[in-house]
């Protein structure tokens, strides 16, 4: 059986959404797949109750075409019909389009959409867990109006909490659980008269203020910010530590939390004993976690964004009045910044891989699942290709022969509206290229030295207790109220 119908929710279902290959099927199997949908459909029966876990998905910069795109890709990749293919989020029944405006700009950061989506408002561009009032690098406004994210909610009822990122667990979407600052960048070091304001970096948020101190299970990047800048990083020796007030945030961890967990790679990983650790604390590189493309080539090994979902559910599930978990898939945005489509649809497809082992490890009946993107990208899907045309090819039609622009060169199907893959001048020609290659920048209309994120609604897909309140056109900010009601608290 499939990754996709395994996880279908209603599994006998789910057979006809995946047909023969485009030239295979006929009118008889696409009404088959058209009922069996309508069937899925009227199955759906809302979950009205609340939920004893929460589990939050956030493809950073997973917009619908990289959604499309790497569906795809994954099915191409499994040899299967990759239009057709089925993953494990589109299984999920519930679903909206989310406005991803922040409160002063039309294209959002990810400070302000993870905040939106953590907290319940709308704030500035660079502002973490603050209300709009607070100025970007004005501390004592943002001390002013701080507010609580739905991890520190569930840590007030007593639940379990945890935090997954393959991007620094100081970065903006992972650092919206637990801190509080007006500017993003504050995540080891920040001015002296912020710190003489009462403002703290990021990194000692998470150690020793009252939510991030409190977290269960932290697994991401990010070892060189809780480190002095005297301290030498454990695998890369070349590599120092960020920090310049002279602590080891690490070493301070430990001793705030004896018997807990302290692990840098895949043996430390593999070392945890889900159903007896009760904390880990895992900062698997000094900056961002690999690429998924590139992780296996890791000298000392780091765990799939998958393994880290399933250890941590184990873990946490072991507190009786549930548990809340937020997992960001955070290079899918840093790959479509650099211009490379390869590593950021990787990464999606490892972001599916984690929603899929969340399905098994859960209850579908206690569990609210939901997946969503903070924005999305410069990122088209375009072109004319033929059905199984190989999706980061050149277009081609049904002849197998390159279209050909009005230059006489190839396109390929992805592209972006700006970024490093744009050329002064004569560009060259995709067809004369591997565009399937790792390393294939593709081709962009503006030049920038990174591309940029986009202001389209994104996705949000659900399931589980209160899952079927996402519907329609919702503002990102909504998403947090659903969250709250399932966790059973009041609006704040």
């Amino acid at each position: 059986m499939t990754l996709a119908l395994r996880h279908c929710l209603v599994p006998f279902l789910c057979i006809a959404a995946l047909p023969a290959a485009a030239q295979e099927a006929d009118t008889a199997a696409y009404r088959e797949q058209g009922r069996a949908e309508l069937a899925r459909l009227k199955a759906a029966v809302p979950i009205d109750r609340p939920a004893r876990n929460v589990i939050v998905f956030i493809g950073d910069g997973m917009g619908v075409s990289t959604l499309t795109a790497a569906r795809i890709h994954q099915g191409q990749v499994a040899g299967k019909d990759g239009e057709s293919f089925v993953t494990a989020m589109d299984t999920l029944p519930h679903a909206a389009l989310v406005k991803t405006y922040s409160h002063d700009t039309q294209v959002a950061d990810s400070a302000p959409t993870a905040t939106a989506i953590l907290s319940g408002v709308k704030t500035r561009n660079g502002s973490i867990g603050v209300g709009p009032e607070a100025l970007v690098t004005d501390c004592a406004g943002a001390l002013r109006h701080v507010v609580p994210s739905f991890i520190a909610l569930a840590q007030q009822q007593g639940r379990a909490t945890g935090v997954i990122s393959t991007a620094r667990i100081t970065h903006a979407t992972p650092a919206a659980a637990y801190a509080h600052t007006p500017e993003r960048d504050w995540e080891a070091k920040l001015p002296a008269e912020a710190k003489a304001a009462g403002c703290k970096d990021i990194a000692a948020q998470l150690v020793e203020d009252k939510v991030g101190s409190k977290l269960d299970v932290v697994l991401g990047g990010g070892r060189r910010y809780f480190l002095p800048a005297t301290a030498v990083d454990p695998e890369y020796p070349e590599v120092k530590g960020a920090r310049d007030d002279g602590r080891d945030l690490i070493a301070e961890w430990q001793r705030r939390n004896r018997g807990a967990r302290y692990i840098t790679d895949t043996a430390g990983f593999a070392a945890l004993d889900p159903a007896r650790d009760r904390k880990v604390l895992g900062l698997f590189q000094p900056d961002h976690m690999q690429y998924e493309a590139d992780r296996k080539g890791d000298k000392a090994g780091e765990p799939s964004l998958a393994d880290m979902t399933r250890t941590a559910i184990t873990m946490l599930s072991r507190e009786r009045r549930g548990f809340v978990l937020l997992v960001e898939g955070g290079r899918i945005d840093h790959a479509h910044h650099a211009g490379n489509a390869r590593r950021a649809l990787e990464d999606a497809v490892a972001l599916d891989q984690a929603v899929a082992a969340a399905l098994e490890a859960t209850k579908g009946t206690d569990t609210l699942i939901v997946t969503t993107a903070d924005h999305s990208h410069a990122f088209a899907m375009a072109g004319y290709p033929a059905r199984g045309n190989p999706i980061l090819g050149v277009v081609a039609g049904d002849d197998k022969q390159p279209s050909r622009a009005r230059d006489g060169k190839g396109y390929t199907t992805l592209g972006y509206a700006n970024g490093p893959g744009a050329v002064e001048g004569a560009r060259a020609d995709p067809v004369a290229t591997d565009t399937t290659a790792l390393d294939y920048k593709q081709q962009a209309l503006v030049p920038l030295g990174g591309e940029t994120h986009a202001g389209e609604d994104v996705a949000v897909r659900a399931a589980g207790p209160k899952a079927h309140l996402f519907k329609g056109t919702i503002e990102q900010h909504s998403i947090y109220y659903v969250i709250a009601d399932a966790l059973g608290v009041s609006d704040r």
